[in-house]
């Protein structure tokens, strides 16, 4: 005997939500309904889902799903779940899975007062447009699931179905959450070009400049992974060398000196970190400190 697929909706078809009706689209789940703000980007999801109806309305489309995933941008995704409830769109046990890492399921409220379960699915990756034939993006990824029981419980089984690994989170944690991910990947970007424009001072093309120091930042990044990043961490700062420290203040004073107050900050939170550590004497932190005073 067959077990029911999972008949699902998506209400705004963009990179994401084209990429999730067409990997969901798996013997336990079926794209049954598209709505766009743009007509031409729901026929798009339908077109690489391969099945489903284009709706004229969202509260058709939601009609239509046992699941119903807003994947709209993140401004608008709870008064489009408001309109859903007005329109009575969303039955007694219909689940509501927003896709925001900003966002909590409680902008979802209104959904649950009207019965539905409520939760959020937040991939932690970056969707480039969809091109047919292309692999899986969900894959060996982590995808964060939080909201009421029975949506987190089916939040995991989307996330296998992806073939991702997912956790659950308290839903009053989710903003801490979605700072952690921020600091990872977008102020990632903005440390390396700190260190890039360091290294480019020298001469050095912004490309080769990023060619030197790859494998540093990579051999960094497995030495955290393995060894936690107190014992990861090297260099001046972690021996206690003040002099060195001192000069690369000075230069950078110097030559770059819209670089100067973000060397310092990162210079403190660094000496927390060696303080954790073993080989800092007293006076080397004391000195230290003092140095990145601003």
């Amino acid at each position: 005997m067959n077990t029911p697929k999972h008949k699902f909706s998506v209400i705004g078809c963009g990179r994401v939500g084209i990429c999730l009706a067409t990997f969901l689209f798996k013997k336990a789940y079926e794209p049954v309904g598209f709505f766009s703000k743009s007509r031409s980007s729901a026929q798009a999801a339908r077109t690489a889902a391969g099945c489903g109806t284009v709706f004229d309305t969202a509260a058709d489309c939601a009609r239509a799903g046992d699941i119903v995933f807003i994947t709209t941008p993140d401004g608008v995704i709870e008064s489009v779940c408001g309109d859903l409830v007005q329109q009575n769109a969303l039955g007694p046990k219909t689940m509501v899975f927003h896709l925001s890492g900003a966002h909590s399921s409680e902008i979802l409220a209104q959904a649950k007062q009207a019965g539905a379960v409520v939760g959020s699915i937040h991939p932690l990756q970056s969707f480039a447009p969809y091109e047919p034939g292309q692999a899986s993006p969900f894959e060996g990824i982590n995808i964060s699931v939080e909201g009421d029981p029975d949506a987190v419980s089916q939040g995991k089984d989307i996330a296998a179905t992806l073939g991702a690994k997912a956790f659950a989170i308290p839903t009053e944690s989710k903003t801490l959450y979605h700072a952690s991910a921020v600091v990872a990947s977008n102020y990632l970007v903005t440390l390396v070009r700190f260190a890039l424009t360091l290294l480019m001072e020298t001469g050095l093309r912004e490309d080769v400049a990023f060619e030197i120091l790859s494998p540093l930042i990579q051999g960094t990044l497995s030495n955290i992974g393995s060894r936690g990043c107190t014992r990861a961490l090297t260099g001046p700062v972690a021996r206690g060398d003040h002099e060195t420290v001192s000069r690369h203040m000075a230069d950078i004073d110097e030559k770059i000196p819209e670089f100067s107050a973000l060397y310092r900050l990162l210079g403190t939170h660094t000496l927390d970190i060696a303080k954790a550590g073993e080989g800092l004497t007293e006076e080397a932190e004391q000195t230290l400190s003092k140095l990145f005073e601003m």
